[in-house]
């Protein structure tokens, strides 16, 4: 690596690196097989849709990376500098951060959930899918008792009005993909209550009905499973 880069973990057909000095990020999109450089041809290349929808949530108010420098690679493949988003991915907060069953550390808990909640139903509201919308993919930074958030890894991020179910339902189990001892069932009933307060459009029926499934469908690869009753549907918040 170049002096300052430092490689960062990532799939298989991509190449990360950041440097803390510059507070920028590399990543080079490496061609997957023929096949898919014939569908990215049609619908544009990984690279470039990660440059236009993350200008496309920052146009709508929502924070993602910025781009400052892209282009091609010999062989196919593109590259994409980007400055570096602040804060901690939101699954570090639940597991290491706020973690801690201290008052104050459980006041900030409710905070972020509640926050992350407002903020992932404004986003569904508006329109956007997040394309691996796991906790690792949200970065969020806390000033005070405020919590702001950033979406990064926008490649496969789409946007439609009204998002189909399976969609939505998609979203809501990859952010579920955390095991109970980092997130239990109450601190989960927080996040959706707040998203469903931004989702006027779904009734009561139609969003515990997707609270319930998306726990479901996570549950069966977290590694071990809780009682198929752990979510109720009744109103009010479940007891951990």
């Amino acid at each position: 690596m170049p002096a300052g880069w430092e490689r960062v973990r990532s799939s298989a057909y991509t190449r990360v690196a950041h440097h803390s000095g510059l507070h920028l990020y590399y990543k080079q999109y490496l061609s997957r097989s023929p096949a898919a450089s014939l569908k990215e041809s049609v619908r544009g290349s990984r690279g470039t849709r990660a440059r236009l929808n993350a200008e496309a949530l920052l146009l709508m108010g929502f924070d993602a990376p910025h781009s400052v420098l892209w282009g091609k690679l010999a062989g196919g493949g593109e590259y994409l500098f980007t400055v570096e988003a602040p804060g901690e991915p939101v699954d570090r907060w639940l597991r290491e951060n706020l973690a801690k069953p201290d008052p104050a550390q459980l006041r900030s808990r409710r905070q972020l959930l509640h926050a992350l909640g407002t903020y992932i139903g404004r986003l569904h509201a508006s329109g956007f899918v997040h394309g691996d919308l796991r906790p690792e993919n949200i970065l969020a930074g806390q000033t005070q008792d405020q919590f702001r958030f950033t979406l990064v890894n926008n490649e496969r991020n789409s946007r439609r009005t009204p998002i189909p179910g399976r969609l939505l339902l998609r979203n809501l189990m990859q952010l579920n993909m955390l095991p109970l001892a980092d997130l239990g069932r109450t601190d989960r009933m927080r996040f959706f209550k707040a998203w469903h307060r931004q989702m006027r459009e779904l009734s009561a029926v139609e969003a515990k009905i997707l609270a319930v499934e998306s726990y479901r469908r996570a549950l069966r690869h977290l590694p071990t499973r809780p009682p198929a009753t752990a979510l109720p549907v009744e109103d009010g918040e479940p007891s951990q």
